[in-house]
């Protein structure tokens, strides 16, 4: 149905690779004014495994650093309680300068203020890993479904891109689906490579690839697809992608599926959202919708985790779309990076159910 050969059992459905970070949110105070933050557990291939463990009841995995240190021991307890199995490679923490589980600061902002993210991940231990550091036979022998990682992990050194790219190689020989999501972020790797280092280690990537998530930007970018020459009349539009798709497929042909969301700001509490996605040779459009935003942070990851659970438990393709679409918005009005939606909310959602109270 999707052009996939998604195997039917595993130990676990999903593992990702990727780094995990902690956000501090002051919530709509900027941070030069802030007095407290709330401490959000994140990493965007991290969020794909939570999600897919806590609200749609998969079994999954991350594969990631984790320094022993008590902002690690946090890390860690936030991952258990999303119910997701850790492959750790411990690192330990010398007192003084690390390796660190990186920092992210964000506030959501207000109406007409944007909101803002800054980093700090100095000496920050996922982007020590390197091929080698992963036991790939131990992590597939008793059947994973499906192998997901990222273009954030990708970015953070010269040597996390060709662990993604072991990872990949080791999954398919094991039988499992692999996915990508390109997030191209031009702040990490400008600090090392630019963007002719990125173009190279993401194609490299890709060419191990079957599910392919990323928007207009992220593969002119990320991969060097040139756009078409007329744009779209709206960020809601999805013609402008679609007409990247064919070049996409005869640069990387294993790609079966490619995705992503649609969006408009129209302020930062008031976004339209939508999404599409292109199945083995087929075009896809989700409805649109109205967000009131409470938090952005994690929207993306969202619809990826709902679209993946889709196709790995078989449903119609304009189906998939839809619950990665609807679990997605759902997202934005909770807190945090993860989910606090139920599989139910999320179906009553895409099925278009109304917003009434539950008693």
């Amino acid at each position: 149905m999707y052009g996939l050969n998604i195997r039917q059992e595993g130990e676990l459905d999903l593992v990702s690779l990727g780094a995990l970070i902690h956000r501090l949110d002051p919530g709509t105070v900027p941070f030069r004014k802030a007095m407290k933050a709330q401490i959000h557990v994140s990493g965007g291939e991290y969020n794909v495994a939570a999600n897919l463990a806590d609200c749609f009841r998969l079994r999954t995995g991350i594969i990631t650093a984790m320094v022993d240190y008590p902002i690690g021991d946090l890390i860690a307890e936030r991952v258990r309680a999303m119910g997701v199995k850790p492959f750790y490679k411990h690192f330990k923490h010398n007192g003084v300068n690390g390796p660190n589980m990186a920092t992210v600061y964000s506030d959501r902002g207000f109406g007409v203020r944007a909101p803002v993210v800054f980093y700090n991940r100095s000496n920050e231990a996922a982007a020590q890993l390197k091929p080698g550091d992963i036991d790939w036979n131990t992590i597939f022998s008793r059947g994973v479904r499906w192998f997901h990682s990222g273009g954030i992990f990708a970015a953070l050194s010269e040597t996390t891109g060709e662990l993604i790219i072991e990872g990949m190689q080791a999954a398919k020989a094991s039988g499992a689906v692999t996915s990508f999501d390109l997030n191209y972020r031009a702040k990490l790797w400008n600090i090392w490579g630019g963007h002719e280092q990125a173009s190279s280690t993401l194609d490299r990537i890709v060419e191990n690839v079957d599910v392919l998530c990323g928007n207009e930007e992220d593969l002119q970018l990320g991969l060097g697809i040139p756009g078409p020459e007329v744009t779209a009349k709206s960020k809601l539009d999805p013609t402008t992608f679609l007409r990247m798709i064919d070049k996409v497929v005869d640069k990387h042909p294993r790609v079966k599926v490619v995705a992503t969301t649609l969006r408009e700001v129209h302020s930062t509490s008031h976004h339209s959202w939508g999404a599409v996605a292109w199945i083995n040779g087929k075009a896809y459009t989700s409805p649109t919708c109205e967000l009131h935003v409470f938090d952005r942070v994690g929207g993306g990851d969202g619809f990826a985790s709902g679209f993946f659970f889709s196709l790995l438990t078989g449903e119609e393709p304009e189906d998939a779309l839809k619950l990665g679409w609807a679990h997605g918005a759902l997202i934005t009005t909770f807190p945090g990076d993860t989910t606090m939606a139920t599989l139910e909310q999320v179906r009553a959602y895409a099925e278009g159910g109304l917003v009434r109270i539950q008693r």
